[in-house]
């Protein structure tokens, strides 16, 4: 049976019915994860909290001697990702973070690209185009009833709360989240970098910013970052964008009509393209013009699930 935890007693009574209903047996609920460590018959836990919590959390539950996996972003910066590495070695504990794709579509994606179906790869674009919700400013105050704010904080600044600041819009401000690049980025940039067979980069560089609205986010609404890696040769390059309001679809993602959100990954090669959303689209070059100077030929789409 399993145990659930939330510093939400609103949300946490309701799993714990939710799972009462399907099993016929209430688990316990805790609102401190720390008294859940404390239960020896646990082995494993699975952490989805806001990012600034992640490693602390994580780093508990190595000592308590319990495998962990923990929801994308592993940790809030590379620093505190360093601390998780630490002590899953001291502890010798398995660590897992959340990237849903490397056991889902990106398989497929990154094997096609090793088969040289589109050629030798030089540059991947992450995208993350969404329709935002506007965060308008809001006054702080006191947690409501039933919530532990001072546990939700955690290892952050204390704060007056507000509902910007809580469930998911956390994202939103960087005393806990990072940002749509440090969220749905997170599974587009790590698929970026599969595709490539890269590691770390040798240059960065980014601009962006909160444009059109006057509320509450800190975090950029649209930025575009570009890394460029040497691991080779030869070098590769990878840009990563994130965009808000209404914009185009791009390379296949997000589909033919305008609207709705673009997230999805594209790879570009000296043989052709590919695009990774929902499902993987790729365009190849059929053949060179004949007769005076070389172009390129008709793009062939073709579709794989």
């Amino acid at each position: 049976m399993p145990r659930l935890c939330d510093i939400d007693e609103t949300v946490l009574n309701a799993q714990l019915s939710a799972i009462e209903k399907a099993k016929g047996k209430r688990p316990a609920g805790y609102t401190d994860l720390r008294k859940l460590l404390e239960d020896k018959s646990i082995d494993a836990i699975s952490i989805a909290t806001p990012n600034h919590n992640h490693t602390l959390q994580t780093v508990w539950a190595c000592q308590a001697g319990k495998d962990v996996y923990v929801e994308k972003p592993c940790a809030h910066d590379m620093f505190e990702a360093r601390q998780i590495v630490a002590a899953a070695e001291k502890y010798g504990r398995m660590v897992q973070q959340g990237s849903q794709q490397r056991s889902k579509i990106g398989p497929t994606v990154v094997k096609q690209i090793d088969d040289g179906l589109i050629g030798d790869v030089y540059m991947a674009r992450g995208l993350c185009f969404k329709f935002p919700e506007h965060h308008r400013q809001e006054a702080g105050g006191a947690g409501p009833r039933g919530v532990n704010y001072d546990l939700w904080t955690g290892p952050a600044q204390m704060r007056p709360f507000t509902q910007n600041r809580f469930h998911y819009n956390w994202h939103w401000f960087w005393d806990f989240g990072n940002g749509d690049l440090g969220n749905q980025g997170i599974h587009q940039l790590d698929m970026a970098r599969w595709g490539l067979g890269v590691k770390w980069p040798t240059k960065i560089t980014a601009m962006g910013g909160h444009f059109m609205f006057d509320d509450d986010q800190e975090t950029p609404n649209t930025l575009t970052a570009v890394f460029e890696f040497e691991d080779g040769p030869p070098k590769k390059m990878l840009v990563f964008e994130v965009r808000h309001w209404t914009t185009n679809h791009e390379a296949g993602v997000g589909g033919a009509r305008l609207g709705g959100d673009t997230i999805g990954t594209s790879f570009y090669g000296s043989k052709g393209y590919m695009s990774v959303g929902k499902r993987i689209r790729t365009s190849t070059r059929v053949g060179w013009a004949r007769g005076g100077s070389k172009r390129w030929g008709r793009l062939r789409p073709t579709r794989t699930r």
